[in-house]
């Protein structure tokens, strides 16, 4: 059975490649994943560009495992030498735009969860989400349809790990500084000059460590990265603005991240989003050991993906590999996809049995 299932998420992930599908253009691939799962006897539900659907007998007063992978991708960078849409099979590889990000992830879970579909007496219920809008964290994707998805217990987010267990991904939150001083004559002793007060904050995100330490990941890292000030040569700038990057890791809450540094800082800060939150699963949940039990590693991503936007404990764990997306010429193993789909199911089947 798994053979097949393996054969028909090659035929389904090529047919994906073949749709450019990029991030807020992502109809025609939805379309494509909801008609695979109605021929096979699923009832799916969508919500703009995300496809849903939930076991056969799935019971209210079960708790649900959420199955979680996008089917939008970036846009082909210049570096390929490739037609980007064109699902080519050579040497064991499948090329192809989103084959690894996060195509061979996204129908390795569709083939989990048409596994334990059809089957009676479970301890968990399942839910598979296709979502859109992944790589540019957009609003109309996971984050539109958690609502109505209905209570979840944990999730399994497909994206490429080379099917090891990240059992914490960095959170990600962008600030927009503004130091605030008073325009002057630069050959007068007048103003007050706002990059001076910017260089004192900066010098703050440079050197302040944070109390609390990841275990995964180690200290939150800030880095100041863009900075903008002044109009002309004898002018003392009334303002400088500055933006800051943080990878908030599972130590503290994005929340708790902004109250410090406004605490201890002199200028306006503003937060784009604390939406892309850090996120974690405890060592000690049954999936993690179950997935350890089959002799996977634990490690904290540094990589942001729809974990982000998830309040419960979830795993992200996938086919392929991470340093492949993005790529010119990306591609997936065949053999990714198969042994992804086994181990998906034979860690499922620890838990769920």
């Amino acid at each position: 059975m798994i053979e097949k299932l393996a054969q028909d998420s090659v035929n389904l992930l090529r047919d994906l490649i073949r749709i450019p599908s990029f991030s807020k253009e992502e109809q025609q691939t939805g379309t494509t994943i909801e008609r695979f799962l109605q021929q096979r006897g699923v009832q799916t539900h969508r919500k703009l560009n995300n496809v849903w659907a939930y076991n056969k007998h799935f019971n209210n007063s079960k708790p649900t495992i959420l199955l979680n992978s996008h089917h939008d991708t970036v846009k082909p960078n210049t570096g390929y030498t490739r037609n980007p849409f064109s699902p080519d099979i050579e040497g064991g590889k499948l090329y192809g735009l989103g084959s690894n990000d996060a195509g061979g992830c996204l129908v390795s879970l569709i083939a989990t969860f048409l596994y334990f579909y059809p089957q009676e007496n479970l301890k968990y219920n399942f839910c598979i989400a296709a979502t859109a809008e992944e790589e540019i964290s957009g609003t109309n994707g996971l984050e539109l349809v958690i609502p109505d998805l209905g209570p979840l217990e944990f999730a399994i987010v497909g994206e490429p790990t080379l099917m090891q267990l990240a059992i914490a991904e960095r959170g990600l939150m962008v600030l927009d500084c503004t130091a605030i001083g008073k325009p002057g004559h630069a050959a007068r002793e007048e103003g007050d000059n706002a990059i001076y007060k910017a260089i004192k904050d900066i010098e703050w995100f440079k050197n302040y460590r944070f109390p609390k330490v990841s275990e995964e990941f180690g200290p939150i890292k800030m880095s100041v990265t863009v900075i903008n000030a002044g109009s002309q040569h004898n002018v003392v700038p009334a303002t400088c603005n500055f933006v800051v990057d943080i990878r908030v890791t599972d130590a503290y809450k994005n929340e708790e991240v902004l109250e410090i540094i406004s605490e201890h800082v002199g200028c306006q800060v503003k937060a784009r989003s604390t939406r892309l939150k850090p996120s974690s699963i405890p060592k000690e949940h049954p999936i993690v050991q179950a997935g350890i039990a089959l002799g996977r590693t634990t490690y904290g991503s540094p990589t942001t993906s729809d974990q982000a936007l998830l309040d419960i404990p979830s795993l992200k764990l996938g086919p392929g590999d991470s340093a492949r997306s993005h790529s010119a010429d990306e591609f997936v193993y065949l053999a990714e996809i198969g042994e992804g789909i086994e181990l998906y199911i034979n860690i499922l089947k620890k838990i769920v049995y």
